[in-house]
């Protein structure tokens, strides 16, 4: 059964459907799916997605882009949010100066992205980094933090091989989706090419970043049946191989 490693259905796109949505997963051949957190407000809508689904687990943080809705009391709510049944990793965390160009803005960022990893570390808990246009920076707090001693994944890796060879080396994972079918995809295929499939999570990042021949609609789980035949294609296995492996990835990086 196939493992979606970062989803984000309590996103309002799924409002008039999800409940038939999740339902029709398991039929589909999806087995586990972990919903991902990205502001305060969505760690309760994932816990709630993760409490009312056997199949779904959480996993709760602040993403880079709202950094500015932490302080001290809300960083210890979040604390105490990683306490609840169900919560599988701290996530997502980390940089994007895609949109934030404002010096300030940034180092608010890098910042809570280093007080989530000490979070992650207190708890034992696997962390899931967001990282966009951003990778000298990531790599430079993630390495203060001593990163080779916790266990990662790099979502929606989208940096060149050799940033891939780096975090292979801390013994981390990647978060592989919908890019991967993308025509303008080739640095993403040159940088798999050289991670071992032992270390390729599935992802949607839903409802965004649909493969082809979806791209540009709404993405869902369903949707990794066109990344397994992709990623199959690139590393030489039968599409079965590379579900159980990535499957078996997810499982042991998320303790399940």
């Amino acid at each position: 059964m196939i493992f979606d490693s970062h989803a984000h259905y309590d996103d309002e796109a799924f409002d008039d459907d999800r409940e038939e949505l999740l339902s029709s997963m398991e039929k589909a051949g999806v087995g586990t799916i972990v919903n991902v957190a990205a502001d305060l407000k969505s760690v309760e809508t994932t816990l709630a997605l993760a409490q009312k689904w056997p199949a779904l687990y959480a996993a709760l943080g602040v993403h880079p882009s709202f950094a500015g809705e932490l302080d001290e009391p809300s960083f210890r709510w979040l604390w105490e949010k990683l306490e609840e049944e169900k919560v599988v990793a701290v996530g997502e965390i980390g940089l994007d100066y895609y949109w934030d160009k404002e010096p300030k803005v940034r180092d608010r960022q890098k910042y809570w992205f280093a007080r989530q990893l000490e979070l992650a570390r207190e708890t034992e808990l696997p962390v899931i980094i967001h990282s966009r246009d951003a990778a000298k920076d990531t790599l430079e707090v993630l390495q203060e933090k001593r990163a080779q001693e916790l266990k990662g994944v790099m979502h929606c890796f989208s940096y060149t091989k050799e940033t891939a060879e780096k975090i292979l080396d801390w013994g981390w994972y990647f978060g592989i989706g919908g890019v991967l079918t993308f025509k303008n995809g080739k640095k993403l295929r040159e940088a798999v090419e050289i991670i071992p499939l032992d270390r390729i999570l599935l992802e949607t990042d839903c409802p965004y970043l649909a493969p082809e021949p979806n791209r540009g609609k709404r993405n869902d789980s369903r949707n990794l049946a066109y990344v397994v035949s992709a990623l199959a294609g690139l590393k030489g296995v039968s599409e079965e191989e590379a579900i159980e492996i990535t499957q078996q990835n997810a499982r042991r990086f998320f303790g399940l």
